[in-house]
């Protein structure tokens, strides 16, 4: 059971960074796809970006695209997700997310992190 939890959410003006942080309780992490997803009020729970370990491919949400990086440290069992050009439309509960699978853009992955609080003011 891998548990998963998100840091460095908070309040940001719009066009400013943030970069959040996701660590793993376990090594199994190093060989799951690892993913982001937020959801904002309202709304479903959406994907926004997601880095395969078989090949380290990554992958975004078309809104995101050009603004949103994702990395991570194997080493530390850590995943990032650096977001640049904030828009309040980010505004959002950002989760992590594994899975041992080929599933990517999905909201199926297996574990999760209990999310962290993005605010983009205008």
């Amino acid at each position: 059971q891998v548990q998963l939890v998100e840091s460095g959410g908070g309040l940001v003006q719009a066009g400013g960074s943030l970069r959040l942080s996701c660590a793993a309780s376990e090594r199994a992490f190093r060989s799951y796809t690892k993913a982001w997803f937020r959801q904002a009020p309202g709304k479903e729970r959406e994907f926004v970006a997601a880095r395969r370990w078989i090949d380290d491919s990554t992958y975004y949400a078309d809104s995101v695209k050009g603004r949103f990086t994702i990395s991570r440290d194997n080493a530390k069992n850590m995943v990032y997700l650096q977001m640049n050009s904030l828009k309040p439309e980010d505004t959002a509960v950002y989760y992590c997310a594994a899975d041992p699978g080929p599933n990517i853009r999905t909201t199926t992955y297996t574990f999760w992190g209990q999310g962290t609080q993005v605010t983009v003011s205008s």
